[in-house]
Parts: C-alpha cells; structure tokens; sequence
C-alpha cells in the first residue's frame, strides 16, 4: 500500500510501458514538449473530459473525468469516461434507485495498438474503481479516435499482473531517480521528446551509482 504523498500520475502507466526513458524524462526530470500528436491526443481528450458532468441514456449514466486512485498501485488520476449500465450485477449510486454496473471508456487519439499499452493503463484505471466500489470489473473499453472504434479489453489476470508489476517499476524508478539509457528504435521520431532524449546520440549513463543502479534493474528484464 502507497502513501497518497506518494501517488504517481496513472496516465504515465501508459508512457513507462511504451518507452522508460520517455517515462523518466517527463516524470522525474520533468522535460515535456508538444508536437503534432500530443497536441491532436489532447484535443481527444477534451472532448471528453467535462469534468463533474453528469448525462443519462435511458438505462446508462454517463460520467466524465472522474477522479480516481489506487492505494494498491500508488497511483492516481482521472477517467475520461465511465458509463453506468443498470443491472444486477452492479452496485448502488448515490441518489439512484436500483443497481448500476460500471464500465470505463478510455480514449485514444490513434489506432488500437499491437501492445498492451492502453491496456495496461485502462486496467490500472479499473483497479482504482474497483478498490473504490469493492467490485471486481471484467472488462472494459479503449475509443480509438483515428479509426472511431472501441474496442473491448478483458481484464485477464495477465494484464492485472503486468498493470500491477509495472507500477511497482515506476515507484522504484521515481524512488532512486533513475533515467534508463536512450536506445534509438523507429518510433523514436514520432516522440514528442526525440530532441531533448537525444537516443542516436546519448549512450552513457550520468553517473556511476545510476550505472550500478542501472545494471541491477536491466538483470530483471
């Protein structure tokens, strides 16, 4: 169990598993710059998040940017949406009547991804409902805006045990400072932080006690 001092943003669940470089420099060294595609991701995301606005479809709530975290993974952060179905199988709301089921919507400005990325981050999002409402969710749903699709994602023990192993990673990461290596790989160039990151170029560790640190972590991959 984690402090909430000691929370880690949710969202950047989805940058440590894409690249921990990229995850460090935005996290711990605090470098960020836009580019065509972070800035169109953002756009994404407003659309989604009004926060505190609530709609009803007949048998469905609608909620947005809904606050949420997770003593379990130490992190915290906000839904784009989560949907409320009316059923038996789900809980009870505040000034409701009846029972609701909850499903989380997360949303994505490209195309469903060949890794878990968006996953792993949406199954972290399910965690914190979960400790939230003492439920367990089965599943829930990524929007891909570029292909206006959602998809449906199974909340498997395996993508549990990846979502959780991963933000234990970031904690000990963010705890000893550490900034893994640069390796250069081809989507490097559609990284917002390509520049600052420098990957053909940086190869060197910045300090002996970051390369011990550095060589211990890399023997459990």
């Amino acid at each position: 169990m984690y402090a909430e001092d000691d929370y880690l943003m949710l969202s950047g669940l989805q940058h440590f598993l894409f690249c921990k470089r990229q995850w460090a420099l935005i996290h711990i060294e605090n470098i960020w710059t836009e580019n065509f595609f972070t800035a169109q991701g953002q756009i994404v995301h407003e659309k989604a998040d009004e926060p505190f606005i609530k709609e009803k479809r007949k048998n469905i709530i609608i909620s947005r940017a809904m606050s949420v975290s997770s003593k379990t993974l130490g992190l915290s952060g906000r839904l784009d949406v989560i949907e409320f179905h009316r059923s038996e199988e789900g809980i009870k709301l505040k000034n409701r009547s009846g029972k609701w089921k909850p499903i989380i919507v997360e949303y994505k400005r490209g195309k469903k991804k060949k890794y878990d990325y968006d996953n792993a981050q949406l199954m972290a999002q399910a965690i914190c409902i979960e400790e939230d409402f003492n439920i367990k969710l089965e599943y829930g749903y990524v929007y891909y805006n570029e292909t206006d699709t959602r998809e449906k994602v199974e909340f498997t023990e395996e993508l549990r045990s990846l979502t959780i192993n991963s933000s234990e990673k970031m904690h000990e990461y963010y705890k000893n400072k550490y900034i893994p290596r640069a390796e250069y790989f081809k989507n490097c160039k559609l990284c917002s932080l390509c520049e600052e990151c420098r990957p053909r170029l940086t190869k060197k560790i910045k300090s002996v006690s970051n390369y011990i640190y550095g060589a211990e972590l890399w023997k459990n991959y």
